[in-house]
């Protein structure tokens, strides 16, 4: 989690954005009063919706101590406040004090992603995995395949460069990338700030690739429907096991590049009881992004998601 990975002493750029204005230091006071216009409803972080008429308001209340951040033109002043969490001498009840105190900021602005979310009619999927899974090259394939029946668009997630946004944009899809410097995660408050300047369609598909990582974005909701869990079999079996939070957390585990297992010593019915061991209900899909086997059974998981939004 923040306090002790030291992800947030960086600076997180999110494009389309002035630069300079998100730095995130997580420890961070809030007062909020701004307004973004988005297809005609505004989206106030005090926190109100204007949507073509209707007024959704979500009020919430940031202690002093935690937060601060200033709102007026998007001058974010973070790391102002109290020590961070991994400065020395700090005790472990004050580290465990400021990360339920993080995640409980988080979590009230995932509400606020959350409900434009349905108000708008978007279903927004929170894609997470390990480096080198093939996240991106199954998010091409899939926004190829589908953009002629579904409105995409989609946050890019990286700690540097705008590559992965590019390869994208280049199916034809809006894509905005957000790079977060030395964080490990993107959390809600950059989700609604990439909101403003994205302006996704209503009724449309959300993709959210997260960071490469499987301990952090477990902890921070983003106001997503589902967490997808994307494991390539090149990986090993094991991982959800090792990394039990996050396969907690995910709705669906996709098992990528099935098209190797005949050159790889990969149990995949081990590797789908270690899922199960941790979450139960957790769906799960066998596919190879690159030869297209079992994409179709990702797609209907897709559009029947978007049928229940």
């Amino acid at each position: 989690m923040c306090t002790v990975c030291g992800c947030g002493e960086g600076e997180t750029r999110i494009e389309g954005q002035e630069e300079g204005h998100h730095h995130h230091d997580h420890d961070h006071d809030h007062h909020h009063d701004h307004t973004h216009e988005h297809h005609g409803h505004a989206h106030a972080h005090s926190h109100s919706h204007d949507h073509a008429g209707h007024t959704h308001s979500h009020d919430h209340t940031h202690d002093d101590e935690a937060h601060h951040h200033h709102h007026d033109g998007h001058n974010h002043d973070y790391g102002k406040g109290p020590a961070h969490a991994h400065a020395p001498g700090l005790s472990q009840s004050r580290m465990v004090q400021i990360e339920q105190d993080i995640l409980g900021k988080n979590n009230q602005y995932a509400l606020a992603n959350r409900q434009l979310f349905k108000y708008l009619n978007i279903l927004a999927l929170n894609l997470v995995s390990s480096p080198g899974s093939g996240k991106t090259t199954l998010l091409t394939a899939s926004i190829n395949d589908l953009k002629s029946d579904l409105s995409i668009a989609v946050i890019e997630g990286d700690q540097q460069t705008a590559n992965d946004a590019d390869r994208i944009r280049e199916t034809g899809v809006p894509a905005l990338q957000i790079n977060t410097g030395k964080g490990c995660h993107l959390d809600a408050h950059m989700i609604g700030h990439a909101m403003e300047t994205l302006r996704p369609e209503n009724n449309s598909l959300l993709f959210i690739e997260n960071v490469g990582n499987l301990v952090c974005p477990a902890a921070f909701d983003l106001g997503e429907a589902h967490k997808v869990a994307i494991l390539s079999v090149t990986e090993g079996e094991d991982k959800p096991i090792k990394y039990p939070d996050m396969f907690h957390a995910a709705d669906l585990m996709i098992l990528n590049k099935t098209d190797l297992l005949p050159y790889l010593d990969f149990d995949v019915d081990k590797c789908i009881e270690y899922a199960r061991r941790v979450n139960p209900d957790i769906e799960v899909i066998q596919l190879s992004a690159k030869s297209g086997e079992g994409m179709d059974l990702w797609y209907q998981w897709i559009k029947s998601r978007m049928s229940q939004s």
